[in-house]
């Protein structure tokens, strides 16, 4: 896939985590799910407005492109997501066997936003086994959704 189209998948992703979390109740995370170069699901985290814990954008997105798509393989899609996925979200990931994920800030960017999931990871350090591939890709937003949603005096904290 060109470098564009990486890049327009991420500037979505990145602008789905920063348009709707500007009103203090989605979290600043925003991910797209891609086949054949299209995006056939888009998720932001709605965790706070829905009431709902699991309702991360990773899996938003991937919900989506399953109902999109009729099927729950999505082993010919490519997720791209505004931060690396949290434990959970990764899990969601594997089983709809998307084989490659691109993500723009990392773990420790939302941990310095408030977004702490060092106690899952240091919990799963010890698994083995195989899984999706994690690609960081550098883009010069990455953090912006989170360091606005720091900022903003609106926010409602998880």
């Amino acid at each position: 896939m060109p470098e564009r189209e990486h890049a327009s998948f991420m500037a979505r992703a990145i602008e789905l985590a920063i348009t709707h979390s500007a009103d203090g109740t989605h979290g600043p995370f925003g991910a797209v799910v891609v086949h054949d170069g299209k995006i056939v699901g888009e998720g932001f985290n709605s965790v706070v407005a829905t009431r709902d814990p699991t309702a991360h954008a990773e899996i938003l997105a991937i919900r989506q492109a399953a109902q999109q798509l009729g099927t729950h393989d999505l082993s010919s899609c490519v997720l791209y997501a505004s931060c690396e996925p949290c434990p959970m979200c990764l899990s969601a990931i594997y089983w709809a066997r998307i084989p490659t994920v691109y993500y723009a800030a990392t773990h420790h960017d939302a941990q310095a936003a408030g977004f702490d999931d060092s106690r899952i990871q240091q919990y799963l350090k010890n698994a083995d086994g195989d899984g999706p591939a994690l690609l960081a890709l550098p883009v010069a937003n990455a953090g912006v959704a989170l360091q606005r949603w720091q900022g903003n005096p609106k926010r409602q904290d998880y």
